[in-house]
């Protein structure tokens, strides 16, 4: 199974662009920080990771302030390049914890 559920905010968006397609597409960057249980021991987790919206989405998120706190569900796939992962954005919503 593939699924990401991910509380993160958006550090860089790109401007909203098109596919040959057509559809809606928006390249981000994500930051995450939070804390997590290790082999029984608190460990600070902070992470950046690369992230794809397509569609609505997209075009939604274009809305969305650099900074803003969301939580992101999607899945994982390697880039274009091969060379890291990139979250695949199905679906966000605003994160009521930050």
């Amino acid at each position: 199974m593939n699924h990401v559920h991910l509380s993160a905010r958006i550090a860089e968006a790109h401007a909203l662009r098109y596919t040959p397609a057509g559809l809606p597409a928006m390249d981000l960057l994500l930051e995450h920080e939070s804390e997590q249980r290790e082999a029984g021991q608190a460990r600070q987790v902070k992470l950046a990771l690369k992230a794809v919206a397509f569609g609505t989405e997209a075009e939604t998120l274009a809305r969305q302030a650099i900074g803003a706190a969301l939580r992101f569900t999607g899945f994982l796939a390697t880039a274009r390049s091969g060379k890291a992962p990139v979250l695949h954005i199905q679906s966000f919503r605003q994160d009521q914890d930050s």
